[in-house]
């Protein structure tokens, strides 16, 4: 699928992301990778020895992690049962304008990226 129908609507020039789960990292695809997009791969183990899941790129995943932890452990647990119910409870607590919110936070650092041709920058 990668190779026939996702690279061709890439723009050029895009960086890859590669988030490393066993089946994406067999040497048939990380050749594939390697070869597509040469230094623009970001993974383990890729030219680009970026963190997979770097809560710059991938905010959902960052921004739910830091969420529902202080939650789900804010009291006591008893069992794993109470710690997948407490984890339950919080994530349906996120009301749908969230995902939203932090969409428009990460496009916003985009938008400071770009105006700083990639610069370092700290968001706060």
């Amino acid at each position: 699928m990668l190779q026939l129908c996702a690279v061709l609507q890439f723009p050029e020039g895009v960086i890859f992301q590669q988030d490393g789960a066993p089946p994406h990292y067999g040497n048939f695809v990380r050749e594939f990778l390697d070869t597509t997009f040469s230094q623009r791969c970001i993974g383990r183990s890729a030219v680009m020895a970026w963190p997979p899941r770097s809560p710059d790129i991938t905010p959902l995943d960052f921004y739910l992690w830091g969420y529902w932890k202080p939650h789900a452990y804010s009291e006591r647990l008893n069992d794993i049962n109470h710690l997948k119910q407490r984890i339950t409870d919080v994530i349906h607590s996120v009301t749908p304008d969230v995902p939203t919110r932090v969409w428009e936070e990460l496009d916003y650092g985009l938008d400071v990226c770009r105006a700083t041709n990639g610069a370092h920058i700290e968001l706060l």
